[in-house]
């Protein structure tokens, strides 16, 4: 970002019924569809002093700290998604039967379900550290941009492996693995794509690595 442009930047609150606010209408979704995703259109706006927060020109270091603490928030949602489809699988691995026994004694089909578990496991301890961070008052940045990196990719992961699991099944609305699916995906999206977390941990990395340490 263009440093002229960015010490100019500043957040500020306004109330939704403020002259010049138009919502757009909610979005059809994809996946989370309890979310009211809107466009906002702003027209002719005058910010008084009283709803600026902090100072003009802090807004993008405020956004970016805004983010160290919402993405362990995030992690923790796609971390339940992750668990559910691994619950989901398990659960079906254990009562469908093929050659005379559950699917669940075929090793293909464990060996899915321990990737699964090994993704879920992983993705809470990272989450946590993050999350730990923020309560000792350190910076978290590496860790919230790991845990929110490797808990969307697992539960997009986890989904699709479970309507794997679930065969055909998988594919019908009337199983709850497809709704699942649909939304993991977004979590590789927002608050900061998959693409933009591991740029954060590279330059964080390295960061780290010149300071002495990791």
């Amino acid at each position: 970002m263009d440093k002229k442009c960015s010490s100019q930047m500043a957040v500020w609150r306004l109330d939704s019924d403020t002259p010049g606010i138009t919502p757009g209408r909610k979005e059809i979704m994809m996946g989370q569809k309890a979310s009211d995703t809107r466009g906002i259109t702003f027209e002719d706006i005058v910010v008084s002093k009283e709803n600026v927060v902090g100072e003009v020109g802090g807004g993008f270091k405020l956004g970016m700290r805004t983010f160290d603490k919402v993405r362990p928030n995030t992690a923790s949602w796609a971390l339940g998604v992750a668990q559910r489809a691994l619950d989901e699988a398990t659960r079906y691995a254990l009562e469908r039967k093929t050659f005379g026994t559950e699917i669940i004694n075929h090793q293909a089909v464990s060996h899915m379900l321990a990737d699964m578990a090994i993704g879920v496991e992983t993705s809470r301890l990272m989450t946590y550290r993050a999350a730990a961070e923020i309560d000792a008052g350190r910076r978290n940045t590496y860790f919230a941009s790991i845990a929110k990196l490797i808990a969307s990719e697992v539960a997009s992961k986890n989904a699709t492996d479970a309507i794997q699991i679930f065969g055909g099944n998988g594919f019908n609305t009337e199983y709850p693995v497809e709704k699942l699916f649909r939304d993991a995906k977004v979590f590789q999206i927002y608050e900061g794509t998959s693409q933009i977390q591991k740029t954060i941990i590279a330059r964080e990395f390295v960061t780290r690595i010149k300071a002495g340490g990791v």
